[in-house]
């Protein structure tokens, strides 16, 4: 019976964490070196500058609303 009040309080202080999830943003990344500019969620590298953001889609159309 334990178990099963641990249980369920341990769900209970975990449903908000879980539900304020969102996914990452999108950001627009220029190359040092070429000035090629790419669509990534994560920085590719040491080479790499972000150029803007954040946008709610991989192809960097929709821009995310500020907060």
């Amino acid at each position: 019976m334990k178990k099963i009040v641990l249980i369920l309080f341990a769900i209970a202080l975990a449903g908000p964490v879980v539900l304020n999830a969102a996914p990452a943003p999108w950001y627009h990344w220029r190359s040092k070196s070429t000035g090629t500019i790419v669509c990534s969620q994560t920085p590719l590298g040491e080479g790499w500058a972000r150029a803007d953001g954040p946008y709610r889609d991989a192809r960097c159309e929709k821009p995310l609303p500020a907060k």
